[in-house]
C-alpha cells in the first residue's frame, strides 16, 4: 500500500486534530450543560437573595446572599444578564432544590440564562469552527487535483521561504523558461522533503490555466508534485522578508553539531504539532481559570480549545518538520 504524502500526512492529522479536539470540547461542555439543565429543572423552591457585590469580572457577575427553607446562609455568585436591575442591595430571586443538604441556588428569573448560554454557545460556535477548518483543507485537496489536470508549461522555479508565528511559509518564484526577462509569477506552497535537495533555479513544469489567478501545481524533475496554497501573485508577497530556500536551509544544517543533527532527523515529523497542543492546554487552562472564572470547567474547556484551535493552525500552516 502507497503511504501517503507529507502534505496529505498534515491535511489528516490537522483534519484528525480538529475533529477530535472539538469533539470532546463539544462533550466537555455538553456533558456539564445537560447536568446544570437537570439540576435547574428540580429546583423547585423559591427564596429571596440580596445582592452583595456586583460587577464582578468582566461579565459584572453578582454575588448574593440567600437562605434556603430550614435556615441555613448561602452566599453564591451568579451570572447575569440584567446588570442594572441587580445592583448592590436589590433583591434576587433564587431558585434551589429543597431536597438537597446543601443546595444549589440558580436565578429565579426564567430569562436569566447565562450560565446556560455559556456552556452551549461555545458547543454551536466549535461546530462552525470545525466545519470551517476542515472546509479549507477541502479546498486545498480540489484545488490541487483540478490545478493538476490542466497543461502544463516549461517554468524555471526558485523556492524562497519567509517566516511566520508557528512555523514559516514557502513561495516558488516561476518564470518562463529560457526568458529571465519576463515578469515573474509567486505561488504559496506546502513544504516537501524533495524541497530540501533543490539548489538554486531549477526547471520544472508548471500546470496552470493561461490569463488567470488560478493556483499553480508544479511538477519538480523527480516528479513530485508541489500542493499550491491560495492563488498565484503577479507581485512578491508584501510585508514578509523572503529567502532563498536552499541557502536557509545549508546554512542551518551546517550550523548543526553531528549530535544535533541526528536528534532532528530521529525526531518524528508530528513532534512539533505535540509541543505546539500542549502549549495551547496549558495556556489555554491558564486563560480558563484567571479570566473567565475559577472553575474546573471554564479551565478544561478553554484548554481543549486553545490546545485544538493551535493544532489545527500548526497543520494549515504548511509546516517543515
Amino acid at each position: 500500500m502507497r503511504r501517503p504524502g507529507p502534505a496529505l500526512r498534515v491535511a489528516l492529522l490537522g483534519v484528525t486534530a480538529t475533529l477530535t479536539g472539538f469533539a470532546l470540547f463539544a462533550g466537555w461542555l455538553g456533558f456539564h450543560a445537560y447536568a446544570h439543565d437537570r439540576a435547574r429543572d428540580g429546583a423547585t423552591a423559591r427564596a429571596t437573595g440580596v445582592v452583595v457585590e456586583d460587577g464582578l469580572g468582566g461579565s459584572e457577575d453578582v454575588r448574593v446572599r440567600w437562605k434556603d427553607r430550614t435556615g441555613r446562609e448561602h452566599v453564591q455568585r451568579f451570572e447575569i444578564y440584567d446588570t442594572d436591575r441587580y445592583a448592590k442591595g436589590r433583591r434576587f430571586p433564587v431558585a434551589y432544590d429543597p431536597d438537597e443538604t446543601d443546595p444549589r441556588g440558580f436565578p429565579g428569573d426564567p430569562e436569566e440564562t447565562a450560565t446556560e448560554d455559556d456552556l452551549s454557545v461555545p458547543v454551536l460556535l466549535a461546530g462552525v469552527t470545525t466545519a470551517g477548518l476542515c472546509s479549507v483543507w477541502a479546498r486545498r485537496g480540489l484545488r490541487f487535483r483540478r490545478a493538476a489536470r490542466r497543461p502544463s508549461r516549461p517554468m524555471t522555479a526558485t523556492v524562497h521561504c519567509a517566516p511566520q508565528t508557528l512555523s514559516e511559509t514557502l513561495w516558488l518564484r516561476l518564470v518562463e523558461a529560457g526568458a529571465s526577462d519576463r515578469p515573474a509569477v509567486w505561488q504559496r506552497i506546502m513544504w516537501h522533503p524533495a524541497l530540501d535537495e533543490l539548489r538554486g533555479p531549477v526547471e520544472v513544469s508548471a500546470h496552470h490555466r493561461a490569463g488567470s489567478r488560478a493556483a499553480v501545481v508544479v511538477r519538480l524533475p523527480d516528479g513530485t508534485r508541489l500542493v499550491p496554497l491560495g492563488r498565484r501573485r503577479h507581485v512578491a508577497p508584501r510585508r514578509v522578508s523572503l529567502d532563498e530556500y536552499a541557502v536557509v536551509r545549508t546554512t542551518l544544517k551546517d550550523s548543526f553539531t553531528p549530535v544535533d543533527a541526528a536528534a532532528l532527523s530521529a525526531r518524528p515529523w508530528w513532534w512539533p504539532c505535540v509541543q505546539v497542543t500542549a502549549s495551547g492546554f496549558v495556556g489555554g487552562a491558564a486563560v480558563g481559570a484567571f479570566f473567565i472564572g475559577e472553575s474546573l470547567v471554564a479551565s478544561v474547556g478553554m484548554a481543549l480549545c486553545a490546545a485544538t484551535l493551535l493544532a489545527a493552525l500548526w497543520a494549515l500552516s504548511s509546516p517543515r518538520p
